[in-house]
């Protein structure tokens, strides 16, 4: 089985990844098992930059804030603003931090320059503003969406004022307290303002679609694209507040439901725009179900990967990323009789392996699931491997050992 498996493994690089698909998707997405390791991200950067140069794709995506992105997109296409400040403002989840993710935007900048906008690499994060402490106030894509049809629609159409917008949204304290997590009565998504909200959130986004003959033909593409994400934005952080007030046994469920859901959206809206690229956890580009064990106990819900590969078929791909260790991180060598076990035994330290084939070569039954002593990895499902394309595979992450 092993001599199998070597037939089909190259070295890293874009041209052994396009091997592995019919065509080129218009999402390709990569995925990896765990966040905050440099050398994951290096090799994305590296990949990256070979499929921009030889697949001509020009949107780079990542599991980050859609609208903090806006500031990363602004930069890398005209310079705005500095390194420092776009690094600091414009990526959640403390994505801001990492050597490589400044690298990733320094290139992009350095690509762009003196290149006309036809051909400029576009910047997106495309999760939602959520955190897993709780979600932001819907304040900004609310203010966003009303701003931009007050001054290109006739007043009259407008479902509300700026003003009557301000005063249901209130303090942004009451949207973003973190106890509201743990404690669904602490949240105001489903009070009297919030509710309403909902209403006009639907209604500014129904009036952009209406009137979009009009609005695409009078203003930049972009303000049009973003004004979508607006809307997106808005009605998608109304319902997430709205669950997180819920008291139901499925609360967790569909929460995790919406984010991927918003994320999805997100993705959609970018293959509609062109070929891109995309970043992220495994869990959220995978074909299908994800699941997590939380407080409450095991829930269940369908990706980003999932929801997309259901609209664009084909035109999504999704190559995982696994690992043989993570030493500082107390992940040693894999288990023999798993998938990260049996890729491990390799010679070559990284390589690219068809998953499909991968999974024939395996044989039923399938290997053990690994377990993973660190909850911020998660090993391959080996009852997964049909529904992934391919498998890039690291076997020792490089770190420093826990002292």
């Amino acid at each position: 089985m092993a001599t199998d498996i070597t037939d089909t493994t190259h070295a890293v690089d874009a041209a052994a990844v396009m091997r592995l698909l019919p065509t080129r998707p218009r999402l390709l997405a990569l995925g990896e098992p765990t966040h905050g390791e440099d050398t994951l991200l290096d090799i994305r950067n590296e990949l990256f930059r070979q499929l921009v140069e030889q697949e001509g794709y020009r949107t780079i995506a990542i599991e980050s804030d859609c609208l903090m992105g806006l500031v990363v997109d602004d930069y890398v296409t005209s310079g705005t603003g500095t390194l420092d400040d776009v690094m600091e403002r414009g990526f959640s989840h403390g994505f801001g931090a990492s050597a490589a993710n400044r690298e990733l935007v320094r290139w992009m900048r350095a690509y762009n320059d003196g290149r006309p906008a036809s051909e400029q690499l576009r910047f997106t994060g495309f999760d939602g503003p959520l955190e897993i402490t709780g979600a932001a106030s819907p304040r900004q894509a609310l203010t966003a969406l009303h701003d931009y049809l007050a001054t290109r629609v006739d007043p009259d159409l407008l479902p509300c004022t700026a003003e009557t917008l301000d005063r249901l949204l209130g303090a942004d304290d009451r949207w973003t307290d973190s106890a509201a997590m743990m404690n669904p009565a602490q949240s105001v998504g489903q009070s009297a303002e919030a509710r309403e909200l909902r209403l006009l959130a639907d209604d500014l986004v129904a009036l952009l679609d209406e009137q979009a003959p009009h609005l695409i033909a009078a203003t930049p593409r972009d303000d049009w694209d973003r004004a979508c994400l607006y809307g997106r934005t808005a009605t998608g952080l109304l319902h997430y507040h709205f669950r997180m007030a819920d008291t139901s046994p499925m609360r967790m469920t569909r929460l995790c439901a919406l984010r991927d859901l918003m994320m999805a959206h997100n993705l959609l809206a970018l293959a509609a725009r062109g070929p891109a690229l995309l970043h992220a956890h495994n869990s959220h580009l995978q074909r299908e179900k994800s699941s997590m064990q939380m407080w409450q106990g095991p829930v269940e819900w369908w990706s980003a990967g999932a929801l997309v590969n259901a609209r664009l078929g084909d035109g999504y791909a999704f190559i995982a990323t696994a690992l043989g260790t993570i030493r500082h991180q107390g992940v040693h060598t894999p288990p023999p009789d798993t998938v990260e076990g049996r890729l491990y035994a390799l010679p070559e330290d990284r390589y690219v392996v068809d998953a499909p084939h991968l999974a024939a070569a395996l044989g039923d039954p399938r290997p053990a699931p690994r377990v993973s002593p660190y909850f911020g990895y998660a090993p391959l499902d080996p009852s997964h491997l049909t529904g992934i394309d391919g498998i890039v595979f690291i076997k020792d992450l490089p770190g420093t050992p826990k002292s």
